[in-house]
């Protein structure tokens, strides 16, 4: 009894699960047992013999049944492969095989999403390797053609060697910028640069900051200043990468600046801080702030190159933050000057 009701329940079973398949079988099963009960066939031996009979039509169904599902997601393979696939509601399998067919689908987007990825990274490094190499030729044919005037007779000429030697010195000078944010981007976005973060004293830090700018500042009239109501502050960061933030900030307000003030502002919060560089500069138009965190890029490319810069340092000054789990903020008016802002979190 316990084997006729296993042998039952596996056949309705197969039977729900691949009805459309058994239906052959069971008619010939039904025959040859009706054929058995005429002539009084019902030996064990018989009953054995049919139930196998039954199994092999079954399994040679879905033999054939597997095969053609197996010849189909082959095709598709195929055609993914020779990127025959156009989206991935093109994929299609048998009702029996709904998670085959979406594991197939989430395949088809991860490829397509990957070759994407490695045709706009491919793109991003022609143009990064473009940029570099412009970036580089500029300052260097400057002082090659300055040297060049100079050992070609302008050396002896008193108006003008100083100056032309002074215009190499400053093309020199943005060169070894150039070649150190290189470095140092190059080391960000590789994972390389390891940052130290510490429990310490903003004030020091912002002090450091404040005073590599501060003859810069006097020269061209601007007021160059600091604003914290805590000045025993103590914030959770990495003190050398956030001088280096704050000096980018610091530099690219001072050159873009002819007038009025630049202000490093603390508005100490519960959980920490927030900085903030502000300017009364020439401000950022709104089609350029959601670029100018790129790499080279330029608002106004004319000025950059009579202000210097390498145009580096607004990326390496986001990668830097976005590594203290923060980000930079920026909100500028033309005519009236910038903001710069992030917040950095006190050890809790």
């Amino acid at each position: 009894m316990d084997i006729a009701s296993r042998i039952l329940n596996r056949y309705f079973y197969y039977f729900k699960k691949y009805y459309s398949f058994l239906v052959v079988p069971s008619f010939f099963l039904l025959i040859i047992l009706l054929y058995g009960f005429q002539l009084q066939l019902f030996q064990s031996v018989f009953i054995i013999l049919s139930l196998t009979l039954f199994y092999a039509l079954i399994i040679a169904l879905l033999v054939v049944h597997r095969n053609q599902e197996l010849n189909l997601i082959r095709e598709i393979l195929e055609d993914i492969t020779h990127n025959r696939v156009q989206s991935s509601t093109s994929i299609h399998l048998t009702k029996e095989l709904p998670d085959l067919e979406q594991t197939l689908k989430a395949m088809f987007s991860k490829i397509k999403n990957d070759i994407n990825y490695l045709k706009k990274l491919e793109q991003t490094r022609t143009e990064f390797l473009g940029n570099v190499s412009h970036e580089l030729r500029t300052p260097i044919f400057a002082i090659q053609g300055y040297l060049e005037t100079l050992l070609n007779g302008a050396v002896n000429d008193p108006n003008v060697n100083k100056k032309f030697l002074k215009k190499a010195l400053f093309h020199t000078d943005n060169l070894n910028m150039l070649l150190e944010d290189l470095i140092d981007i190059s080391m960000i976005e590789s994972g390389q640069m390891r940052l130290k973060f510490q429990t310490s004293p903003i004030l020091p830090v912002l002090n450091r900051s404040i005073e590599q700018f501060s003859e810069e500042a006097e020269k061209k009239g601007l007021k160059l200043s600091l604003k914290i109501d805590n000045p025993d502050l103590e914030l959770f960061f990495d003190p050398e990468r956030i001088i280096q933030v704050l000096t980018n900030l610091l530099s690219n307000s001072i050159k873009y600046s002819d007038k009025g003030e630049v202000k490093i502002i603390v508005d100490e919060k519960k959980h920490g801080a927030k900085i903030t560089v502000r300017d009364t500069g020439f401000g950022i138009s709104p089609k350029d702030i959601d670029r100018i965190f790129e790499r080279f890029y330029r608002t106004d490319r004319d000025r950059s190159r009579q202000i210097g810069g390498t145009g580096l340092g607004l990326a390496i000054v986001k990668h830097i933050v976005e590594a203290h789990n923060s980000k930079i903020e920026v909100d500028s008016k033309i005519g009236v000057g910038s903001e710069f802002s992030f917040f950095l979190k006190k050890y809790l």
